[in-house]
C-alpha cells in the first residue's frame, strides 16, 4: 500500500506538471506566457495575453489536475494525511513543473482543485473569498493570499481531518506570492483586468 501511494503522489506531480497556460497558449498562437505581462505562466496573466475563453480553459485544466489527483487517492483508500501530500505534490508539478524547466505557476487554482475533492463546501466558501476580493480590490494576487490565508481557518470547520496539509498548502502558496506582496506594500501591483507588461 505504501508503494501504490507513493505511485499516486508521483503521479500528482507529474500530473501538475503539465502546464496549462503554456499548452492553450502555444494552441492560441500567443506564445509562451512566461515571456509575456507578468511572466507567470497562469490563469490571470492568460487572461491578458490571449483573453477569457483562454484563460477559462486554463483555469478548468488548472483546477482538473488537483481535483483529479485527489479524487483517485480517495477512490483507493489513501489516508488523509498521505492524500494532503498528494495535494502537496500536484500543487508543487504545478509551480515546478519537470517538463518546462521548473518554472511554473503560483497554484492557486490547482490548490482549489484538490480542495473540491476534499469537500465543496470547503471549496465554495474559498471560491466565494476569492470572488469578493476580486470584486473589491481587482487585485488577484490579494485574493489569493487572502483566501489562502483563511484556508486554514475554513478547514478547522469544515474539514479539520486536512489541517495540517492545507496549512503547509497555505505557506506554500503565499511563499509563491512574496513579490507580489512585496509590489502591493509598495502600491506598484497591477489589477486583474489591465493589460500589457505587468505583475501579477
Amino acid at each position: 500500500m505504501i508503494s501504490f501511494t507513493l505511485m499516486i503522489i508521483f503521479g500528482a506531480y507529474i500530473l501538475g506538471s503539465i502546464s496549462s497556460a503554456i499548452v492553450v497558449c502555444f494552441l492560441f498562437g500567443k506564445g509562451d506566457p512566461r515571456e509575456q505581462g507578468s511572466g507567470n505562466p497562469g490563469a490571470t496573466n492568460v487572461l491578458r495575453i490571449a483573453g477569457p475563453f483562454a484563460a477559462a480553459l486554463v483555469l478548468v485544466f488548472d483546477i482538473l489536475k488537483g481535483t483529479v489527483s485527489v479524487y483517485l487517492a480517495f477512490l483507493v483508500g489513501v489516508d488523509p494525511i498521505s492524500i494532503g501530500i498528494v495535494a502537496i505534490a500536484a500543487c508543487l508539478g504545478h509551480m515546478y513543473p519537470i517538463f518546462f524547466r521548473f518554472k511554473g505557476g503560483k497554484g492557486v487554482a490547482t490548490a482549489l482543485g484538490c480542495l473540491i475533492a476534499m469537500g465543496f463546501s470547503l471549496a465554495g466558501l474559498l471560491l466565494g473569498t476569492w470572488l469578493l476580493v476580486v470584486l473589491i480590490t481587482g487585485y488577484s494576487s490579494l485574493a489569493a493570499i487572502i483566501t489562502v490565508s483563511l484556508a486554514p481557518v475554513y478547514t478547522v470547520f469544515f474539514k479539520p481531518e486536512y489541517i495540517f496539509s492545507v496549512l503547509m498548502l497555505s505557506a506554500l502558496i503565499v511563499w509563491q506570492h512574496r513579490d507580489n506582496i512585496r509590489r502591493l506594500s509598495r502600491g506598484e501591483e497591477s489589477k486583474i483586468w489591465k493589460k500589457g507588461n505587468v505583475n501579477e
